[in-house]
């Protein structure tokens, strides 16, 4: 069950690195969403149409420390996200965490959810909480 959800998996990112909107098409659910890191929602059309009009471009994108678990029709996996890449020419976070939700039907294992979050001190993400950081009424002494 976990080398269909690697295979899956593996396709998913190579579609997302080449901004393939044929082959990611085929993979999200009709009701997909992507959630990210600054918390905004991306339903399944505007997820595709990040690749679609050239705004998004990635030079490296793969998924690594991955753990699944499956559910019955649904697999929850969680793994670190790193990137290599811009959006309107702008550098994208290098590392994120994700969730990624899949659900199982007669066609295989599609992407129904991904939520993605910061990895706090990786390059690209808000700095960590921490004395030199935190000024003002309220901060710690």
């Amino acid at each position: 069950m976990t080398g269909q959800i690697d295979a899956f998996l593996s396709e998913w990112t190579m579609a997302e690195q080449a901004g393939d909107t044929t082959i990611l098409d085929q993979q999200l659910t009709a009701d997909f969403y992507g959630v990210g890191p600054l918390g905004f929602i991306l339903p399944r059309a505007a997820w595709l149409a990040r690749h679609g009009q050239g705004d998004l471009a990635y030079a490296a994108f793969s998924l690594e420390e991955q753990q699944s678990r499956v559910l019955g029709p649904v697999a929850v996996v969680t793994a670190r996200n790193n990137t290599r890449g811009t959006y309107r020419g702008r550098p994208i976070p290098e590392a994120a965490r994700a969730t990624l939700v899949l659900t199982r039907d007669t066609g295989g294992w599609k992407l129904a959810v991904i939520h993605m979050s910061f990895i706090a001190g990786t390059q690209g993400a808000p700095p960590l909480p921490g004395p030199a950081s935190q000024t003002g009424p309220g901060a710690p002494r």
